[in-house]
């Protein structure tokens, strides 16, 4: 057996040995440290300033001022904080992404960046960033998804009488139903069931804070460095929205404001809120490309497999091209029996009522023109357009929008407050210098 002092440095024996010993093996070696508890897990410090590092690097990358370190610390903690919390409640939940939905998440990021999933890889390695922890991160996001449509999504609910009054309400507002606003955002957050003296401090710091807002102090910098908003790392910026995407404490208010306004308090369950009009924007109505079109589709199975399935399109192809009926040949042979009975016909649609494989080729063809054969997830097809038209849809669209438009702010608003009871009802100790 090797010798121990053969392992070690020349030192002295002895108790002086022992007490060396540790000090020379561990020095280049320091300990991490737990910053924050989040009921059963904790937040080391090495995962807080890896997390700090990332969006320290996404503001100058986009070249946004940096806050001050300790500000940026302690935002980013409280985001790590709520998605520790999450995922301990979608675990007990039994709320997991199996690795096929993984793959195909991560298949639809490469393919939106015009990649193929190794290619992708190398861009996400050539970017100084772990694709394993990329990978688990995306996992990650897909759990907290499904996690917040069970708890809140699902649970949202909007009448055709909400829809109709919002219309109506959205009418006498602004006539042209197109304006499109961009709100800054800070909220000063207040417990669930907080006492009088916590609900007036916080209404104070928020009186003081618009105030100051109000007399020119940079709003981006200040929703970093105290906002409990969602969107405080973003400087408070809620992005582009039209009225239907306003959440609805501000709804009423926006449309009477000036470009770089500052309203508020406003209070909420939530707390406090203070909204700046960074500006606004019009809009036309919705015109909508339809497509007359028809398709033949043949599905693979064990006896049929991709090249068998070309063949036999491109094989009904060449008939059509000599004259032979697109439509009885599609009766006969089209694996989509309701257009089979139809000659394949697909009546009018639109690009958003396929998929995106199919909307892809309907686009690239003339009228009479039949495309060679193409793959979606439900088997091969060849594809015919018959004519093309554009129409405005633009009362179907404000009603279908004006649903989708109630449905988010329903979901934003709720959101909001079962996070906050998640925050407030979990024990967390902050152990940040």
């Amino acid at each position: 057996m090797t010798s121990r002092k053969h392992l070690l440095p020349p030192a002295p024996t002895g108790l002086f040995l022992i007490l060396l010993w540790p000090v020379w093996l561990f020095a280049a070696q320091p300990l991490d440290r737990i910053v924050a508890v989040a009921e059963d897990d904790v937040i080391l410090a090495s995962e807080l300033e890896r997390q700090v590092d990332a969006i320290a690097s996404q503001f100058q990358a986009n070249g946004a001022p940096l806050p001050p370190r300790p500000i940026l610390r302690r935002q980013v903690l409280e985001r790590m904080i709520l998605q520790r919390l999450q995922l301990q409640l979608a675990e007990r939940n039994g709320i997991e992404v199996d690795d096929e939905t993984l793959r195909q998440a991560l298949l639809e990021l490469a393919r939106r960046n015009h990649m193929d999933l190794e290619g992708f890889r190398r861009a996400i390695e050539e970017q100084g960033m772990d694709y394993a922890r990329f990978v688990e991160n995306l996992r990650q996001e897909l759990m907290l998804n499904r996690l917040r449509n069970s708890q809140v999504d699902a649970k949202i609910q909007v009448s055709e009488r909400e829809v109709t009054h919002f219309l109506e309400t959205e009418a006498q507002s602004d006539p042209e139903q197109a304006r499109e606003y961009r709100l800054g955002h800070i909220l000063i957050a207040t417990p669930e069931a907080a006492s009088p003296q916590t609900v007036q401090k916080a209404q104070r710091k928020a009186e003081r804070i618009a105030a100051e807002l109000r007399q020119g102090l940079d709003f981006r910098q200040t929703a970093i460095a105290v906002s409990d908003g969602a969107q405080a790392l973003e400087g408070g910026d809620l992005g582009w929205r039209k009225l239907d995407r306003i959440p609805t404490l501000f709804v009423d208010i926006v449309p009477k404001m000036k470009k770089g306004e500052v309203r508020g308090p406003i209070h909420s369950p939530s707390g406090f809120h203070i909204i700046k009009l960074l500006d606004v924007r019009g809009g036309d109505k919705h015109i909508v490309l339809e497509t007359h079109v028809r398709h033949i589709l043949i599905k693979t199975n064990e006896v049929i497999d991709d090249a068998e399935a070309k063949r036999r399109l491109n094989i009904l192809k060449r008939r059509i091209e000599s004259g032979e009926d697109f439509a009885a040949l599609a009766q006969a042979f089209s694996d989509d029996p309701a257009s089979a009975v139809k000659g394949g016909d697909l009546g009018w649609i639109t690009a958003d009522a396929v998929v995106p494989a199919f909307a892809q080729a309907m686009n690239h063809l003339e009228p009479g023109e039949i495309s060679d054969p193409v793959q979606t997830p439900f088997g091969w097809h060849i594809i015919q357009v018959l004519e093309r038209k554009s129409r405005d849809d633009t009362p179907e669209y404000r009603r279908k929008r004006a649903r989708e438009i109630l449905t988010r702010r329903k979901i934003e608003e709720e959101t909001e407050l079962w996070l906050r009871r998640l925050r407030n009802e979990a024990y967390v100790e902050i152990l940040l210098d």
